[in-house]
């Protein structure tokens, strides 16, 4: 699974990264060497073009398809494919945990951080995003743990995963918006957006460490996965690709990462004993960031918000 990872990059970053075509952030995310579920994150996306404001409100009325297999509206335009000249590449914030269309409860969202590559297509909650809904999560690097054993007792030890020249990772993923019956569909919270990432077997290399990783899109099928117009499934599984293929390298950290209270980019950093030992720099990434203190996987704050 993917249930931790850094994201540090400024949002103009990303925006000329990702060539955006239109920005729609309003309150731009602090650097975050600790991103857990249910924290807010940025997703590129492609969506029909609306002048007037946000898209989830405007021009998408309820989906006859959608609403008649489980009596609940949904915006028509995730559903059908839109003109070439209509679309346009976006960058929103989404939630972290994704919610589909048709749940009664949005704390679901905190079960579905990540969709199995190998059933994508086939679970409820995925394959109509699968279809039409699919994003890029942009990410620096992600946290994985290994069960090590020292001194006859067994612990998790985090490591940090990312590329080896510091570039930007596209994880492979999903999004839906949730419409909150409670409040007018035009209002600021009448729509929710989230997400998930895709997962898949780890290769050997990342393998050693952790049983699953992300997947991520290469750069040359951005266009391709973001279109909603593709919906050959053989075609789109073609596209992902095991985020190893980016050349990663990886460190032990802290296991102050463990907590999601902890933030900042010494969570990043190689463990002094270790750094003793590889020599290994640490990452290339921005040295700032926010003292945040979000539960992990949907846990209430008084939890401590500790994930091992």
């Amino acid at each position: 699974m993917c249930g931790r990872f850094a994201s540090a990059r400024k949002r103009m970053e990303l925006l000329e990264e990702f060539g955006v075509q239109c920005d729609r952030v309003d309150d731009e995310l602090e650097p975050d060497y600790n991103v857990a579920p249910t924290k807010p994150v940025y997703a590129v996306l492609t969506r029909r073009s609306d002048p007037s404001g946000d898209s989830a409100s405007a021009g998408d009325s309820a989906s006859a398809g959608d609403s008649a297999s489980a009596g609940e509206s949904v915006p028509a335009g995730h559903d059908a494919p839109r003109p070439a000249d209509l679309v346009e590449r976006q960058l929103r914030v989404v939630r972290w945990g994704l919610v589909p269309w048709w749940a009664k409860d949005p704390a679901i969202g905190s079960r579905l951080i990540n969709a199995r590559a190998e059933t994508v297509t086939e679970k409820p909650a995925f394959r109509r995003a699968f279809a039409r809904r699919r994003c890029l999560l942009p990410a620096d690097g992600f946290y994985e743990w290994q069960q090590v054993t020292e001194n006859g007792r067994k612990r998790k030890q985090p490591y940090y995963i990312y590329r080896a020249d510091g570039g930007v990772l596209a994880f492979a993923g999903l999004y839906e918006l949730w419409r909150d019956s409670s409040v007018p569909s035009d209002h600021a919270g009448g729509w929710l957006w989230t997400a998930t990432i895709i997962t898949t077997q780890a290769t050997d290399e990342v393998g050693q460490i952790h049983d699953r990783m992300p997947m991520v899109i290469k750069p040359s099928a951005w266009q391709d996965w973001l279109d909603p117009g593709n919906t050959e499934v053989a075609d789109l599984r073609e596209l992902l690709l095991p985020a190893v293929s980016g050349g990663l390298t990886s460190h032990p950290v802290s296991t102050a990462v463990n907590n999601v209270r902890n933030n900042g980019p010494e969570l990043v950093d190689l463990l002094p004993d270790a750094a003793s030992d590889s020599g290994s720099p640490n990452p290339p990434l921005p040295r700032s960031g926010p003292s945040g203190a979000h539960p992990p996987d949907g846990a209430p704050a008084g939890s401590g918000g500790t994930l091992f």
